[in-house]
């Protein structure tokens, strides 16, 4: 993101990029941390509900340096939703489930993305358009925040299946590991924050997550080309 705008030399289609990646970092965030409440008030704790947490709203769930990663590499987090666990019946599963809800709306909002991406440049997109006055930029600028939404989403999901704090992985992690290994590792997770922020900038994990994320585009292809 950030990264690749600098290394551009702030050229006219990296500003164009990052441009529209403002408004979809913040959905594909909000989105991330508003199904965690949900699905945790559908399994009997209203913690986030009662702070005001189910909604799209971005301010309400933008962590300052997981929204600056997210800018920097394309990889990054929100600000926790609150989730009691003593709400739940089965305080493994509800956090399992509860942390597993945000990579899977990223994952379901990347794949929505995707498809109108493929169903608007295989279909709609046609030799005849090309000559209308206007349509041709219009067309590629919805085409190309599509992609950016699409991209967005698919990462913020594959980061955040990490299983390390403070990431979703990490909660879901809890189900298999006892509970004072757990809660041992989870005291450092600032400075594991910190040293995943050292791996994305070094590229030693952000290779790795973008060859994922690239082979998970093949299949939403391969898909999309038998639906459309």
């Amino acid at each position: 993101m950030l990264m690749n705008l600098i290394e551009s030399g702030f050229s006219r289609d990296a500003i164009i990029m990052v441009l529209l990646s403002i408004p979809v970092i913040l959905f594909a965030l909000s989105l991330h941390e508003c199904c965690h409440g949900l699905v945790a008030k559908w399994m009997g704790d209203p913690t986030a509900y009662n702070m005001g947490r189910l909604t799209l709203n971005p301010t309400k769930h933008l962590d300052p340096f997981g929204t600056i990663m997210m800018f920097l590499f394309g990889f990054g987090y929100a600000r926790p939703v609150p989730i009691n666990t003593r709400n739940f019946k089965n305080p493994k599963w509800g956090m399992c489930f509860s942390a597993l809800a945000g990579p899977v709306s990223n994952f379901v909002a990347s794949y929505v993305f995707f498809f109108f991406y493929a169903l608007l440049s295989m279909k709609v997109v046609t030799v005849e358009m090309m000559y209308v006055t206007g349509i041709p930029t219009m067309l590629q600028a919805v085409l190309l925040l599509l992609f950016v939404a699409f991209r967005l989403n698919l990462t913020l999901a594959l980061f955040n299946l990490l299983p390390i704090p403070p990431l979703d992985g990490s909660r879901i992690l809890f189900v298999l590991l006892p509970s004072k290994y757990y809660f041992k590792v989870m005291k450092y997770e600032q400075y594991i924050a910190l040293a995943i922020m050292v791996l994305l900038f070094t590229g030693v994990l952000s290779g790795p997550l973008t060859a994922l994320s690239d082979m998970i585009f093949e299949f939403f292809a391969w898909t999309c080309n038998w639906m459309v």
